[in-house]
Formats: C-alpha cells, structure tokens, sequence
C-alpha cells in the first residue's frame, strides 16, 4: 500500500474562508430542517385530528349505508359519496392525465420552441390560475345546461375535475422530460431507434417518477375539489356506478354540506367522509408507486 506524503518543506493548511463556508453551510442545514418541521407540524396536526375524529363514526356501515335522510338523524353512511368519488376522480385522471403527459411530451419532444408549443405553455399557465368554480360553471354552461337534468352525472364532474387537472400535469411532464439528459436520446437515436420507440423506452422510463408525482398532485387536489362537482354532479342518495349517467354524488360535497350543518351527528360524519378522502388518496397513490416501478423496469430492461 503506497503512502502518499507532502513534498519535503511544504506545510497543507486549509483554504481562507473555509471555517465560515462551513458555519455557512450548517447554518443553512438548521434553516431548512426548521422550515421543515414548521410546515410540517400543522399537516400532521391536522392529519391528526381528522383521524381522531373520523375514527369515531368509522365502520363498514359508515363507508356502504346510503346518506342519512336528513342531517338531524344520526344514521346513515357515506355510501354513496364514496362511489361518486371514486368513479368521477377515475374518470378526471383517465381523461386529464394521458392527455396532459402526451401534451408535455409534444412539448418538450417536438414543440421545442415553436409558436404553437408557447401558445401551449401560455395557456397551460394561465389554466393553472384558474379558480375552480370557474371550470365548474364552464362545464354546467356546455354540457348540463343544454342536457336539462339528464346532464348531471359523474362524466360531467369528470371534465370539471379533469379540466384543473390537465394544466399541473402538462407542465410537470414537460419539467420531468427536460431533466432526461439528451444523451440517453442520442444514443438511442444512434443505435437505430426511432424517435417514438426512444421516448417510450428510454425518455419516459426515466422520467416517470416525477410525471406520476405531479400526476397524483393533481389527483389530490381534484379529489378535494367541491366547487366545480356543486353544479355539474347533482345529488344522489344511493351508489351509482354508472359514469354517463344519471345524478351522483362525492365525499367532498358532503364534507361540505356536513361541516356547515349545527347538528353533531352531520359535524361527525364530515370528519368521516374527510378520513375516508384521505385513505382513497392514500391508496391510489400506493397503486400509483407500486405500477410506476414495475412500468419502469419492464420498459428499461431491469431485471
């Protein structure tokens, strides 16, 4: 084993400055662990307490029993929201999310710098900002109104929803597929591989953590969303699985109307239909994981 020593005559002493770039670097290291734990401290509060108080009502009756008759009786469950919830958040992220990922991908793969790749993007940002009782009353206008009361459905909550989804996943794919090094392109390219074959074998494998983090962002906020699904949903006291028609129902609509009601009995089936959001959130985005590895593997070739 060589034993690399200093040149005869020579002292090693540290740079100038290196003691305060290094109180420079620990100081910023407790800065952001602090910010951390701050914005840290109110989710789990509140996570916390939502499981506190949604324990309390929680039961297999409570998740399959349609709506209570009226806000004074302390039966009932939340059957039916949580049909509705689950068929109009699956519809959004089947209409919003192959859409918003193949948008990005024109984006960044083809667009480039193009003007209607920049219209694209303007309109992206623009769409992001958009209140979202505006998407609501958009979908009433186009495709309830003209329909009379055979235009509520779930599939009308599905465009509402998938209409705020669309823009955050458009614009997360594209910043995903930025991060792909052109490198791995080129060589794909330079092995024979066409352009299509390269973005799905080498592009999105890569980027696909990123693009389903943004995707299942999207599917947080649009599973919360109440404004949009007041006008387009209608209401329905048992479980509908039928997406096309006929009126539904969602857990943030009752969380809603329960939260604002006096009577305890409604005050606690909210903090239950609020529980029950989180734990469907909470798997798909297991789910989500769970076939984003496999997708990853399968396309790169990992064993």
């Amino acid at each position: 084993m060589t034993t690399v020593t200093a040149p005869a005559g020579s002292v090693l002493r540290p740079r100038g400055g290196t003691g305060f770039r290094r109180f420079r670097s620990g100081l910023a290291t407790v800065l952001i662990v602090t910010s951390f734990l701050l914005a840290a401290i109110p989710l789990v509060f509140v996570v916390v307490y939502i499981v506190q108080q949604g324990l309390q009502v929680m039961s297999w009756d409570f998740l399959t029993s349609d709506l209570a008759f009226s806000q004074r009786s302390t039966s009932g469950g939340m059957g039916p929201a949580v049909v509705g919830t689950i068929v109009i958040t699956a519809g959004a992220t089947l209409l919003a999310v192959p859409l918003g990922v193949m948008g990005g991908i024109y984006l960044n793969e083809y667009g480039g710098r193009s003007k209607f790749a920049g219209l694209v993007r303007f309109l992206s940002e623009i769409l992001t900002g958009v209140p979202s009782i505006v998407m609501g009353l958009f979908i009433y206008t186009i495709w309830v109104l003209p329909r009379g009361a055979d235009g509520f459905s779930a599939f009308a909550g599905s465009m509402a929803l998938g209409a705020l989804m669309l823009p955050v996943v458009i614009r997360t794919a594209e910043e995903m597929l930025k991060l792909v090094p052109h490198e791995l392109r080129e060589g794909s390219l330079a092995l024979g591989s066409r352009k299509s074959r390269t973005i799905r074998t080498i592009v999105l494998p890569h980027a696909a953590p990123g693009i389903v983090s943004g995707a299942l962002l999207a599917v947080a906020r649009a599973a919360g969303e109440t404004a949009p699904l007041l006008f387009v949903i209608g209401a329905a006291s048992s479980p509908n699985w039928d997406w096309l028609s006929g009126p539904n129902n969602a857990l943030s609509v009752q969380i809603f109307g329960n939260a604002a009601s006096p009577f305890v009995s409604a005050q606690e089936r909210a903090f239950g239909a609020a529980l029950t959001l989180i734990v469907i959130v909470f798997i798909a985005t297991a789910i989500a994981r769970v076939v984003t590895v496999i997708y990853t593997r399968r396309t790169s070739g990992a064993a």
